[in-house]
């Protein structure tokens, strides 16, 4: 009984204490307790100003999976009372070690690493290095209105000069960062303004590393504004693009330069996910978007400023049985891309007309047990007409991931790449005689082992 008494003056102190700051960052909430009670007094805390979820920071910050549908799971991650803390923090680390070689000096096609005859020289190349590191700030500003900041640091997949140990490589960026407006429980609609994923496409990837070739050519990255709608199976997304050439894959011309000064480009994307069963499903849909990043004229370059818009449109599939998934998708430009006809019909490379751009994939995953996956995955990159040095470049992937816990991934891969397409001076321009580093029998093969881990 002396026990008890004490328990209960120390939670009298504590609810006074609070009471007097008037402080709503932390509440606490009393429980009854009675003499029959196998429990003694409790102190709860009902909502927390600081939290950690490794299982949400973990898929927030994954670059495989829901790659256009980040509010989407931010909202059922919150309906799911995932979320309740006033701020929630996490990070993710990805290390990596691999071993690449090349039947062409200097010519490596493995796109999640720039392919720049700055990182990799000769026909061998081995690496253990941080791929990337990100950090997530989830605010929960009120129940309708949410706010998110990533960092990312990416030194691999950096579009900064030198190697990956120079100062322009190993700069940390704001990755993505929006307000975003919604609630489940009482709307299906939502709003996000900021910098976020361009709705086009599905960019997904059943590899635990890789993504697709279908990712790396059509999945955008742009400041803009987004309206979605999720009910019953439905998804439709809507997105005002910021005009100009955006970071990633979207580019309108703002009178005929590259100049982010007009909001003139757009996306839309719907699809519908048709519950066969407790353990599977069946997901369908397409896309459109106004502007694609294939509009530049001879010679390309990332960020040129285009003439024209070209846009593009997607189709897709996504399908769930049980232990399987399968994933399928494909994208196009409507127009031809301009670049890739050279315009001197001296060159011998002009004889390739111009060709529209397309992308895509086709792979499956099987669950062996519930921590261990395998996978397989083909997807291409289509640029040029049959024989052209930049025809296309093919990826093949098999993969193998290991779930430590549900936030920490290990992973193996052996890949083989056919082609080698970049695209800075894909069909030429960089070279005095006319001639391209573009190349379709340049091969690569990759072994890889890494680890994704969230905090």
């Amino acid at each position: 009984m002396r026990i008890k008494r004490s328990n209960a003056e120390l939670r009298d102190m504590l609810v006074a204490l609070m009471a007097a700051q008037g402080d709503d960052l932390v509440r606490v909430e009393t429980v009854a307790v009675t003499e029959d009670s196998a429990s003694s007094e409790a102190v709860q805390e009902e909502t927390r100003f600081v939290g950690l979820n490794s299982s949400y920071t973990y898929d927030i910050l994954d670059h495989a999976e829901n790659v256009t549908t980040k509010q989407l799971l931010q909202l059922k991650t919150m309906q799911a009372g995932e979320l309740d803390d006033r701020l929630t923090l996490g990070g993710q680390i990805t290390a990596i070690a691999d071993y690449q070689r090349s039947n062409r000096e200097d010519k490596f096609g493995y796109l999640m690493r720039n392919p720049t005859s700055a990182n990799q020289i000769g026909k061998d190349v081995s690496e253990a290095v941080i791929h990337s590191a990100n950090w997530q700030t989830t605010a929960r500003l009120t129940d309708d209105l949410t706010a998110y900041v990533e960092l990312l640091y990416n030194p691999e997949q950096n579009f900064g000069s030198g190697t990956i140990t120079s100062i322009g490589r190993n700069l940390t960026q704001i990755r993505r960062g929006y307000l975003l407006w919604g609630n489940l429980d009482k709307s299906p609609l939502y709003a996000a303004i900021g910098k976020m994923d361009v709705p086009f496409g599905l960019n997904d990837t059943v590899s635990p590393f890789t993504n697709s070739t279908v990712w790396h050519s059509f999945a955008g990255l742009a400041y803009g504004a987004k309206l979605g709608y999720f009910n019953n199976g439905l998804l439709v997304q809507a997105m005002a693009v910021q005009g100009g050439a955006q970071f990633q894959a979207a580019n309108v011309p703002v009178n005929d330069t590259s100049v982010p000064s007009r909001i003139n480009n757009f996306a839309i994307d719907a699809n519908y996910t048709s519950v066969i069963d407790d353990t599977s499903s069946l997901m369908v849909g397409s896309s459109y978007e106004a502007g694609s990043p294939y509009c530049q004229d001879y010679p390309i370059f990332h960020f040129n400023p285009c003439t024209d818009n070209n846009p593009a449109y997607s189709i897709y599939t996504k399908g769930v049985f049980d232990k399987l998934t399968v994933i399928a998708e494909y994208a196009q430009t409507l127009d031809e891309w301009p670049g890739t006809q050279v315009p001197d019909p001296t060159r011998p490379l002009s004889v390739f007309e111009a060709e529209k751009t397309k992308s895509w994939g086709v792979g499956g995953r099987y669950a062996l047990r519930d921590d261990l996956d395998a996978s397989f995955e083909f997807s291409t990159f289509v640029a040029g007409p049959d024989d052209a040095p930049w025809e296309r470049q093919n990826q093949w992937v098999a993969g193998l991931s290991y779930d430590l816990v549900d936030h920490v991934n290990l992973f193996g891969e052996l890949t083989h790449v056919d082609g080698f397409a970049p695209l800075n001076f894909l069909t030429g321009g960089n070279f005095d005689d006319g001639s391209t580093w573009s190349d379709r029998d340049a091969t690569t093969d990759l072994i890889l082992l890494g680890i994704q881990a969230a905090f």
